[in-house]
């Protein structure tokens, strides 16, 4: 029996897992997917709001901001790429009123290090931005973060400290029974005194298996598109640039990534596929149209990727929904969008407080640790590098060129407290294939790591999920090769 079971391995699942490792709890997580943060978490923006945007009183503002807060803590603990770049919201003239409501939604917020710029004091700061801009409100402490990073950096923390972790668990049926829940998939059942709904896009269809007739909520996917263009775009801008919002959300924005790419995007479509993540020309090129209000010399020659995302919007309710629910110690943690990432280290001490309330117990355990993430070889000093190369000579040998991955980083990914059973999952631990030829050239060798280092076929190796085989058969004349 289980104290607590979280549903969805996200950001949202991993951070409150990452919480309930401090205590002496019998903690899992069970999540669909075959990795951690293979969802939502991968597929967004990658921006810590500071918290001007929600409208004050909801749990949106208290916990964009009080995230937003903890990020500047915990990343440089997790050694998970951060920076604390700020953010501009751009507009014209005719935009200064909605500008300087955002402004005192801020102060409402408690955010600080906001101020209102006018004219030549926005192109000091953004020279390459549109002439036509005329105000700014500048918030210093938005910030870019890896989200996926995150993530792994919560769950793995978690699983290290006790959590138990369930992968490729899809959820089939939750039912209370007398004072407790069992969860079930196709193949095993697991009891628990309190559930968390974490599920992202999936949350409502959780949450009506164990409400029966009862009437829930109902959660409408919102996709949004992007362009991720070379790192020598990244040198167009200096911050995260917003455009004046309107009534579909923040609109499209322009940013440097934390790895030093220039994002584009994305635009908002209401959609009834869950799993569609597709990327269609029409929304692309909404995309680009838009994105001129910002910057007008952008080189989408030097776009590298286009991807999708989905968005979790309630239908008819725009806060996050967190709480216990209509069936006691079910806890939902539904409705996660945007300002969702930013809000995630503030859940876990959320979610603790709403289970204290109902009664569970919190004594600490003495025995937690925080283990940060490995350092990229390419973020090493000359001093760690000749180090870690006479320690393991595979990190002498360079995989992934365009990111400077190592054949060591590579195969450490594959024996992780969460290892990596995918090409894309080796991509969120250690970045190989997240360059210019996104995995043209290193994409073939790590197949080949992949084969040796867990002794399986070239079939049997994915690119992301569950039938995502790269191989499909093997050719007449079979199979040839020489192992790397």
């Amino acid at each position: 029996m289980y104290d607590v079971i979280i549903i969805g391995g996200g950001i949202t699942g991993s951070s409150i897992a990452y919480e309930f490792s401090k205590y002496n709890l019998k903690v899992a997580m069970v999540e669909a997917s075959n990795d951690v943060g293979a969802s939502t978490t991968k597929a967004n923006s990658g921006i810590v709001h500071a918290g001007y945007d929600p409208k004050p009183g909801t749990l949106m503002a208290k916990l964009n901001v009080e995230g937003s807060k903890m990020y500047k803590e915990l990343a440089p603990k997790f050694n998970v790429h951060y920076s604390n770049i700020g953010s501009l919201v751009i507009g014209k003239k005719s935009d200064e009123d909605k500008i300087l409501e955002l402004y005192n939604r801020g102060l409402e917020n408690g955010v600080s290090d906001m101020s209102i710029l006018r004219g030549e004091e926005i192109f000091k700061l953004e020279p390459n931005l549109n002439k036509d801009i005329t105000i700014a409100l500048l918030a210093k402490s938005a910030a870019v973060v890896s989200p996926w990073e995150m993530c792994l950096a919560f769950s793995e923390n978690a699983v290290r400290n006790g959590v138990e972790l369930f992968l490729s668990f899809k959820v089939t049926n939750v039912t209370k029974v007398n004072d407790y829940f069992t969860v079930e998939s196709k193949d095993k059942v697991l009891k628990t005194k309190f559930v968390i709904n974490c599920a992202g896009v999936y949350a409502d269809e959780i949450y009506n298996m164990v409400l029966k007739d009862q009437k829930g909520f109902k959660i409408v996917p919102v996709k949004g598109d992007y362009y991720l263009l070379d790192k020598e775009e990244g040198k167009l801008v200096n911050h995260i640039i917003f455009q004046t919002p309107s009534s579909l959300g923040k609109g499209v924005l322009v940013s440097k990534t934390c790895h030093g790419n220039l994002i584009v995007g994305p635009n908002a479509k209401e959609i009834m596929d869950k799993e569609d993540v597709g990327v269609d020309q029409e929304s692309l090129d909404y995309i680009k149209k838009m994105a001129k209000n910002t910057l007008e010399n952008i080189n989408y020659r030097n776009n590298i990727r286009n991807f999708a995302g989905l968005r979790a919007k309630i239908l008819d309710y725009d806060d996050f929904l967190i709480g216990d629910s209509l069936v006691s110690g079910f806890i939902n943690f539904a409705g996660i969008k945007s300002p969702g990432l930013s809000a995630a280290p503030a859940f876990g001490p959320y979610a603790k407080r709403i289970l204290m309330f109902l009664g569970l117990p919190f004594e600490l355990n003495n025995k937690f640790k925080i283990t940060p993430l490995p350092k990229f070889f390419k973020d090493m000093t000359k001093e760690e590098i000749d180090s870690k190369i006479k320690e393991n000579e595979l990190y002498g040998r360079i995989i992934c060129r365009c990111e400077t991955v190592s054949e060591g980083e590579i195969v450490d990914s594959l024996k992780r407290p969460i290892p990596a059973l995918s090409i894309d999952a080796i991509k969120r631990r250690c970045n190989a294939g997240m360059g210019r030829c996104q995995g043209g050239f290193c994409g073939p060798k790590i197949l080949e790591i992949m084969t040796r280092e867990l002794n399986l076929e070239p079939k049997d190796i994915l690119q992301d999920k569950e039938g995502t085989n790269i191989v499909l058969d093997y050719t007449k004349g079979g199979i040839h090769h020489e192992g790397i």
